[in-house]
């Protein structure tokens, strides 16, 4: 398995994320980019990803995106077990583990679509 954010482990989520089928997007909405913020990250590595979704494809990068519809903070920890499969995005947004800037009802069945497209759900 690949360690989380390393080449590796976008090339494989990028992957995993291109196979997994149509994004449900409401409709009218073209692109919509969601940044996860995690700012205790180790320093040899990102403090942030973007995933880009569309209704024809998501992909994932390292790094933040000025234009972010979403910001979600949250610590590495948790955003590595989150990617893991060992913790699961409902229970950090009900135990207030997870911080949220923009539009949640947006936000919540993109999360829900990317936590079932994400590579840990096919082991």
């Amino acid at each position: 398995m690949a360690d989380f954010l390393s080449d590796e482990w976008f090339e494989r989520t990028n992957d995993t994320l291109h196979a997994a089928g149509p994004v449900p997007f409401k409709e009218g909405l073209a692109v919509f980019r969601i940044v996860l913020e995690f700012p205790d990250a180790p320093s040899s590595g990102p403090h942030a990803m973007t995933f880009t979704l569309s209704p024809g494809e998501a992909s994932v990068a390292a790094g933040d995106h000025l234009a972010a519809d979403a910001i979600i903070r949250l610590s590495f920890a948790d955003a590595s077990a989150l990617a893991a499969g060992t913790f699961d995005s409902a229970t950090a947004l009900r135990q207030g583990r997870i911080k949220v800037r923009g539009d949640i009802n947006a936000i919540v069945p993109l999360l829900t679509w990317l936590q079932g497209a994400h590579p840990h759900a096919a082991d």
